[in-house]
């Protein structure tokens, strides 16, 4: 591929994780070796490649925990090579069904959904996951690099739905607590800290998750995560939804799998996966992420079990 080639020259700074030709081979191998999809040992913590309407089809009843993928919006996009074309929202919701109605029936009684959009998609999302699911809550995030316009306001968020099955489900709020910068610290009558800690010459609280999340970077060159994946989600994003609705061990699906982001995390957590990806390449590198995680689980903004506010040292 052309990444192959650009990413022969990149700066020592350049981070952007690429594959070398021998790389190419290994996972391929891999990634096309037959597999028993309705056999749940066969497929945990696997990369499936292939169609995921398809695969779906064949996946074992009620297995998945937790639901987590960002599938393609409804603007046209290239993914390595393939073009996914922007449609109206009738089209789209029909393409959105396609794929959402047969996944019902591989999720537990207690599972959660994720599914992330934007702006221009949401509503069409909405709309379907109301048919299937009960709708908790939107999280709105911010792209602190927002996209440029000149006749309208620069798009610089996007959503994310959470859905479940019933309303039985995991939500661990302790788990994905934000570590704020204190900027009136407060004391008790008896002079100590009201809700906040020092650390350094630094003062800290940790507050409650909310739907509405502005300590984000989406991945860029010279961040260890980062791939050329147009639409990559960053680490730290999929790791607050994982860590809120899942406990360890328990199986998460991506149909949408992309450069590998949900099953890496996912890794890094200690949870099991199955990941759909029919572009070949992103199911390679996909592969070289999880393997990079055996050696390295650390998360960027997410240390001492809590997540940090962006810029944090």
């Amino acid at each position: 591929m052309l990444l192959n080639n650009t990413m022969q020259n990149k700066s020592p700074r350049n981070k952007t994780i690429a594959l070398s030709p021998t790389e190419e081979k290994k996972w391929s191998r891999l990634l096309k070796e037959k597999i028993d999809y309705s056999n749940l040992e066969q497929i945990k913590n696997k990369v499936l490649l292939g169609d995921s309407i398809k695969i779906i089809q064949n996946l074992p009843s009620e297995s998945i925990d937790l639901l987590l993928t960002d599938p393609p919006y409804n603007m046209t996009k290239y993914y390595a090579g393939t073009r996914f074309s922007k449609t109206n929202s009738i089209e789209y919701e029909t393409w959105l069904r396609s794929w959402i109605e047969p996944i019902t029936r591989l999720l537990k009684t207690n599972a959660s959904i994720y599914i992330c959009t934007e702006w221009q998609s949401s509503s069409s999302v909405e709309k379907v996951l109301r048919d299937y699911f009960f709708i908790q809550n939107r999280i709105t995030w911010e792209r602190e690099k927002g996209r440029a316009a000149k006749q309208n306001w620069k798009n610089a968020s996007e959503d994310i739905w959470f859905c479940t099955v019933s309303k039985d489900y995991t939500f661990n709020n302790q788990a994905v607590q934000l570590k704020k910068k204190v900027i009136a610290p407060y004391k008790t009558a008896e002079g100590k800290p009201k809700d906040w800690q020092k650390e350094g010459d630094q003062k800290y609280r940790l507050t409650a998750p909310s739907n509405l999340w502005t300590d984000i970077s989406v991945p860029f060159w010279s961040m260890k995560e980062n791939t050329e994946h147009p639409t990559q989600k960053p680490e730290k994003l999929i790791a607050k939804l994982i860590l809120a609705s899942s406990n360890p061990g328990d199986l998460i699906l991506d149909p949408f799998l992309g450069s590998g982001t949900t099953a890496t995390v996912a890794h890094k957590l200690n949870r099991n996966y199955i990941g759909i990806e029919k572009e070949l390449y992103y199911a390679q590198l996909s592969l070289k992420r999880i393997e990079m995680a055996s050696k390295d689980s650390q998360i960027q903004g997410f240390r001492d079990g809590c997540f940090w506010e962006r810029n944090s040292k």
